[in-house]
């Protein structure tokens, strides 16, 4: 008996994008679709069909239903209005579709209902269209995906899709240098890029309806505990240096009004980190992979390390 496969349709497709991408495309399961601005070689070299767009409600909807797309996927990496105004655009598209009735905005944040705000530019942008949705989904069925840190930036950049940040994350491993931001004993969470893609196909799958925030985590622990298992695993130890919680805290205050200059969002990152608020709740999210991910594996630190020394390319 032929079994008829989904449609799922990525919008803005970036870094994070391509594993889903490459995941979904690994399943029979399903039939992938990519709405951007333009044409990129990597998808067009995978036989992806793209759809141009300029994000607008009509030309998206157009190609939901030229597809008859089940769900939309967003990427959209973007720290101003214009990521309320193109997910709103989203949301409308997928109102109006006939067949596509689930929507994923962009988030890959971190513990959202404790830290709704952090960091401070997600609370300008994300945070506020989690509320439009609250208030205006109607019957499009919605999740918000958050995992703390991608593990990707422990790696070598030539091994993730993930572009290396690093003013962002603490630890450089080109320069083999580490910035301690507050104690370094405050709780993280890190999860690969790869393992939180499998974690969106398993949901794209299930029957079972979604939770509002979906939770993923393949270790919970302290960026202390990250540097030492680094300096064990290569065998040779991180020069550090030292920011304070309050040198961090105080920056922020002065700067609330320049958020947009990536300078001062790379200190907002200190202060989720230092604020506890990338660690994603453990109870939660135990209770979720129990529920839609019983065949998702999700990686310690150490075990993603192993595997890549194995693997050339992207891991």
């Amino acid at each position: 008996m032929t079994v008829s496969r989904q449609t799922i349709a990525l919008a803005a497709v970036g870094s994070m994008g391509k594993f889903v991408c490459e995941e979904l495309l690994s399943d029979d399961r399903f039939n992938v679709v990519v709405i951007s601005r333009g044409r990129d070689p990597w998808f067009t070299s995978r036989d992806i069909s793209i759809h141009v767009s300029d994000y607008s409600s009509d030309s998206v909807l157009s190609v939901l239903e030229e597809t008859n797309a089940t769900a939309l996927l967003s990427f959209l990496n973007l720290n101003d209005e214009r990521y309320i105004t193109i997910h709103r655009a989203f949301l409308s598209a997928c109102l109006a579709s006939t067949t596509c009735k689930r929507l994923m905005p962009s988030e890959y944040c971190g513990d959202v209902e404790r830290y709704p705000d952090r960091p401070r530019f997600y609370g300008t942008t994300r945070e506020p269209f989690r509320k439009i949705l609250k208030a205006e989904a109607g019957n499009v069925e919605w999740t918000c995906i958050e995992n703390g840190w991608f593990m990707d930036y422990f790696l070598p950049k030539e091994q993730s899709y993930m572009k290396p940040v690093p003013d962002e994350f603490p630890i450089n491993l080109e320069a083999w240098t580490a910035r301690v931001r507050g104690t370094g004993d405050e709780p993280q969470s890190w999860t690969l890029a790869r393992e939180v893609g499998k974690a969106i196909v398993a949901l794209c799958a299930t029957e079972k309806e979604w939770e509002p925030i979906t939770y993923v985590c393949g270790q919970w622990g302290t960026y202390n505990d990250a540097i030492k298992t680094m300096e064990s695993f290569y065998d040779r130890p991180i020069p550090k240096t030292h920011t304070p919680a309050q040198e961090i805290r105080d920056y922020v205050a002065a700067n609330l009004d320049n958020d947009q200059e990536y300078a001062v969002q790379a200190v907002m990152c200190d202060e989720w980190s230092i604020d506890g608020a990338t660690v994603v709740p453990k109870e939660t999210t135990l209770r979720q992979r129990e529920k839609y991910f019983g065949n998702c594996h999700f990686s310690t630190l150490e075990e993603v390390l192993k595997k890549a020394k194995g693997v050339k390319g992207v891991v």
